[in-house]
């Protein structure tokens, strides 16, 4: 019962990490149509649609990253009978 609950978590983790990377592709395909230079970024502060793009690209890569490390490779470890431990211990094993 333990292992089929554990692997229903690790599969609704694995859609919520697909979702995110959807999320994530469509904002990177958007941002990084444009060149991105130093006075790109300078400007950021005047045009306010590339810096939320940017603040938008960021945030939906920090949550991705959190739900991976957080909570998809704990929950995959879990289901190979192995002990989940510090992120970079994790990618390790």
């Amino acid at each position: 019962m333990i292992q089929e609950q554990e692997l229903l978590r690790f599969l609704r983790l694995l859609n919520i990490v697909y979702k995110e990377g959807l999320s994530l592709t469509q904002t990177a395909d958007r941002l990084f149509k444009i060149q991105i230079d130093t006075e790109w970024a300078n400007n950021l502060s005047i045009n306010i649609e590339m810096a939320e793009q940017l603040d938008a690209f960021s945030a939906r890569f920090s949550r991705m990253q959190d739900t991976l490390g957080d909570k998809l490779i704990p929950s995959l470890l879990k289901l190979l009978a192995k002990k989940p431990s510090s992120n970079l211990d994790n990618l390790k094993t």
